[in-house]
């Protein structure tokens, strides 16, 4: 699977970084929400297209200002 977009809150504290991450195979695609980092938790939801991937992260993202796109 390959990064499609990828946000980022822009704290770099370990407990209270969180990314946001669309991830596509070319068929299939899913969102991860990750708290804490490389080494933290995260959640992976299949979807089943891009749309639906961009309106779920759209939802995790939850509209606060503080997220960044990252470039891929």
């Amino acid at each position: 699977m390959r990064v499609e977009r990828h946000w980022w809150n822009g704290d770099r504290g370990s407990r209270s970084r969180r990314d946001v991450y669309i991830r596509t195979d070319g068929e299939r695609w899913e969102v991860e929400a990750q708290v804490g980092g490389a080494q933290g938790r995260s959640k992976v939801q299949q979807c089943p297209g891009e749309a639906s991937a961009r309106i779920l992260a759209d939802a995790w993202l939850g509209g606060r200002p503080e997220w960044r796109e990252m470039a891929i």
